[in-house]
């Protein structure tokens, strides 16, 4: 009897605990090709080898497969989605089903790619995301990214798409009765923001070559149906609490690298353009104006550009700004839940990059330098008697036919593009699996070696749904 009175007591406490972790929040941070790698990079050009970056305090940790349905290597289209609906898809395929096929996007009137590619009957069907999930639930749901809004990774939270190249079609997707919209959004994503304003609004020969050739003005429809409509950090900052928003604060494509935002000219688009930091906190004000909480999905894209660029500077300073959103996300949620126990935040990347880190350097030195020796600080010397850069590129543009000294004002100036080992006009994804690292409600879930659709089920969980 007493054995039975103690399994029951157990069960409930277990019960009980089970229901205290559950997350009112979620706030799901995405480095874009954030890989090991760049991790290690980063923490060591910011604060040393000895330092800790941000998401390195997250207490709980796993390991993350990336590939996707039809490849070893996937691309950011298929990876996201995968966390966001669980599913295994091709690459380039946005939130549809396992089967659904990639096919070309069209180009409109005007020449420009990204119409929809999805008129074709039976290429697939939409499968829900997490965000629409909590949509459905009564929380208040965002995206937000340095990136075009219409750009795969956060499309993969309110869209569905055969081609993530389709971004006309992917636009129309958000906007509340709209043609085209996702009705599965309800009411609509409470906040949106990102670059790519051109995705929304109509061509213009002069002024907007790259608008929408169906003439619509999709902010313009987003107005009214209740969002405020932001271009700039101060109409963010400006942005009252209790409507809906979206901010797009690119005229054309991306937002500015860090590097390059933080030190923009007073009249340029990019010195009006806030850091993630501070996108991420403004989200968060506004969300959690819903009493049922909230779900935000926060991207550092610029990251993954860098590196397919081979710009290895702004790689690591974007992923330095990506790891000072999750300080501030992390710091305006304890303002009111200490402990985190109603919130969950997870960190993670979609997939790694051929970044190596090489050599064996000096502790102390900079990562962007040339090796210097660890005996003497003496620059090391490859089988030819030439310096080389402690990080380079499996692949990408820049391998010389003949190698030749490096020397250090070059290779650590901004524009200073990493050697590489095989030739390739851009450098490409990497195979490798990545890493998660989480906090919070129900963060004791993510450990060991996980499939990224695991990560989905994972959030449904600490859900509760």
């Amino acid at each position: 009897m007493k054995r039975t009175l103690l399994s029951a007591a157990l069960l409930l406490s277990f019960g009980a605990a089970q229901a205290a972790g559950e997350a009112k929040n979620v706030i799901f941070f995405l480095g874009d090709g954030m890989g090991p790698t760049t991790v290690t990079a980063s923490r060591i050009y910011k604060y040393g080898e000895d330092g800790s970056l941000t998401m390195d305090k997250l207490e709980r940790s796993a390991r993350i497969k990336t590939y996707s349905n039809d490849a070893q290597t996937t691309d950011s289209a298929p990876s996201m989605a995968a966390y966001m609906t669980g599913v295994k898809m091709n690459n380039e395929v946005i939130s549809m089903s396992a089967a659904t096929q990639a096919t070309p996007p069209g180009k409109d009137a005007n020449g420009n790619l990204g119409v929809n590619n999805c008129a074709a009957s039976g290429n697939g069907v939409a499968v829900p995301t997490i965000l629409e999930l909590a949509k459905a639930k009564g929380k208040a749901v965002g995206a937000i990214t340095t990136t075009e809004l219409t750009h795969a990774t956060p499309a993969t939270t309110f869209s569905h798409i055969c081609n993530r190249n389709a971004q006309y079609a992917i636009a129309a997707q958000a906007v509340p009765g709209g043609a085209g919209y996702n009705a599965a959004l309800g009411d609509g994503v409470d906040v949106l923001m990102g670059g790519g304003r051109n995705h929304f609004t109509p061509f213009d020969a002069v002024a907007n070559k790259a608008g929408r050739a169906d003439g619509r003005n999709l902010l313009t429809e987003l107005a009214a149906k209740g969002y405020t409509v932001a271009a700039t950090k101060a109409d963010m900052a400006a942005a009252p609490a209790g409507k809906k928003f979206i901010g797009l604060y690119s005229s054309k494509s991306h937002l500015e690298y860090e590097l390059d935002r933080s030190a923009a000219v007073p009249l340029g688009e990019g010195a009006s353009q806030p850091s993630l930091a501070e996108m991420t906190v403004k989200a968060m004000d506004l969300l959690s104006q819903n009493t049922n909480g909230y779900f935000l999905m926060v991207e550092g894209g610029r990251i993954d550009h860098a590196l397919h660029g081979t710009n290895a500077k702004r790689a690591l300073t974007d992923t330095i700004a990506f790891d000072d959103a999750i300080k501030a996300a992390l710091d305006k949620a304890k303002l009111t839940d200490p402990t985190l126990a109603n919130t969950l935040i997870v960190v993670t990347a979609d997939h790694d990059h051929t970044l190596a880190f090489n050599g064996y350097g000096k502790r102390g030195s900079s990562v962007l330098d040339v090796t210097r020796n660890y005996k003497d600080g003496q620059p090391s010397k490859d089988a030819d008697g030439n310096t080389y850069t402690t990080l380079v590129f499996g692949n990408g543009p820049n391998r010389p036919a003949v190698r030749a000294s490096l020397d250090s004002n070059t290779v650590m100036g901004d524009n200073y593009l990493q050697e590489t080992g095989v030739r390739l006009a851009s450098e490409t994804h990497g195979g490798g699996d990545v890493k998660l690292l989480a906090t919070g409600a129900g963060a004791k879930a993510f450990k060991g070696t996980l499939d990224n659709t695991t990560v989905f089920g994972l959030l449904k969980t600490a859900f509760g749904f």
